[in-house]
């Protein structure tokens, strides 16, 4: 709980703004927050009508500037209508920096309860916002249509529908990415072997615990289904493995291949840009998926493991790297600000979900782990990237854009750390005629 040094001003706020209400029924913005928030703000905020409210010595505030981000706090369910005032420059953060309003975020998680207040007051409440802040208004250029209207790129996750929801979030800027993930380009869960690891060795550390997992050697086949930038296919490549990953981005194939050339490893590896279903060949060694599940839609899972495991000889393996929840019985859809900016068309369900279905079409499930915390961590790294190159992030991809991805980041390592949602690595093997692990070592064990 975040606390603050003068308590008193919670309660006798919230006590003056119900007396106003009673006397009144006119109330300035700050004193709808108050009610709203049962007079326990964790911040200062300030208001465009000269209004203002919370603790005066709070370290962190907010700035409503202007009638239309009104309209977008009253209008957006959940996050939306927050994001959706932040993003267009109608409200302004104070205290952290924008790309990384991490402790602005979980000062709200920590002490933020909104509550319903009684029915007169919510009349009155209604009545001083006015009417014509509770027509919703045009969102930001940078939000995604609303799902009921993406139907006109196709059902969703057919071919063309998933390469235009990766398009909006994978195709900003290559030179964006690079500042942000580091010399990696690695954008998935790292793998820290200590605390006071880099990102660099926590990146390198994850491709060597899916390389070890994979048990590849020199000569084997590896297919690496939504590859990124390249970085499992290298990987594997520098040692001796013939690998090939398929991506549905133009910008992170483009940028894969000429990696692969600079570092002379034409004769090994390759990146495509192509729909993992449109992969022909067959009898790999392993297949590798890094955070692609996510986008492939929880109803499809039978159809994709059945798929992945087709690619494998006998006996190969398959590992699946993904965000999940921590239960299998949320709703699977992404709402709100992720849906909207980050992720449209994403869905994220429980490990268990995952293994059954895996396990239905015929996999093995031989070993699983929760990489959660690892994953609060290179958000954590991801956002100090973005504020060492803020300036030339906004000018690469505009100030909306950048503001996009501090909030982004800094409230999905809020969710990591609370365990609202799990990152899971699980190895699974297409059984063989004998039915037996093969060469799986009796009782794996990876140390960094």
């Amino acid at each position: 709980m975040t606390t603050f040094k003068d308590h008193s001003t919670k309660s006798t706020a919230l006590t003056e703004a119900t007396a106003k209400s009673e006397k009144t029924g006119k109330f300035t913005l700050a004193e709808v927050l108050e009610i709203l928030s049962g007079g326990r703000l964790p911040l200062r905020f300030t208001a465009y009508d000269g209004s203002s409210a919370g603790p005066p010595d709070a370290p962190f505030g907010l700035d409503l500037r202007t009638p239309r981000g009104t309209s977008y706090l009253a209008t957006g369910r959940g996050d939306l209508g927050f994001a959706r005032a932040y993003i267009a420059g109608d409200l302004d953060i104070r205290g952290v920096h924008p790309g990384d309003p991490y402790d602005l975020l979980k000062a709200l998680a920590d002490s933020l309860v909104f509550t319903r207040p009684p029915a007169r007051m919510m009349v009155d409440i209604i009545r001083s916002i006015g009417a014509r802040h509770l027509r919703p208004i045009a969102p930001p250029p940078e939000e995604a249509q609303p799902r009921w209207r993406r139907i006109a790129g196709g059902l969703r996750h057919s071919k063309t529908r998933d390469a235009d929801a990766i398009h909006h979030h994978y195709d900003v800027s290559n030179t964006f990415y690079e500042w942000v993930l580091g010399p990696s380009m690695t954008y998935t869960c790292a793998c820290y072997p200590r605390g006071s690891a880099s990102l660099e060795e926590a990146q390198e550390n994850k491709y060597r615990l899916v390389f070890e997992k994979l048990r590849l050697t020199p000569g084997d086949r590896l297919l690496d289904v939504g590859c990124g930038w390249g970085g499992m296919v290298r990987y594997a490549a520098r040692r001796g493995v013939r690998a090939t990953g398929v991506t549905l981005s133009a910008e992170q194939a483009g940028w894969a291949q000429r990696a692969i050339a600079d570092e002379g490893l034409d004769d090994l590896a390759e990146v495509r840009c192509a729909d993992y279903r449109d992969v022909t060949e067959t009898g790999y060694d392993a297949v590798s998926s890094i955070g692609l599940l996510e986008h492939i839609g929880v109803r499809n899972y039978p159809s994709y493991f059945d798929f992945l495991q087709s690619r494998l000889r006998p006996g190969g393996l398959l590992l699946n790297h993904c965000i999940t929840r921590p239960e299998n019985h949320h709703q699977p859809e992404a709402r709100g600000f992720i849906d909207r900016y980050v992720f449209p068309d994403g869905e994220l369900t429980g490990s268990g979900r995952i293994i059954s279905d895996a396990q239905d079409i015929g996999l093995e499930v031989v070993h699983e782990e929760n990489l959660r915390q690892h994953y609060a961590m290179t958000l954590r790294d991801w956002c100090a990237n973005l504020v060492e190159h803020w300036d030339e992030a906004v000018a690469e991809v505009g100030l909306a854009t950048a503001k996009v991805w501090g909030l982004y980041m800094a409230g999905s390592r809020l969710g990591f750390e609370s365990n609202g949602i799990q990152l899971h690595q699980v190895l699974m093997k297409r059984p063989d005629n004998r039915g037996v692990a093969g060469e799986l070592p009796l009782r794996p064990w990876w140390t960094p």
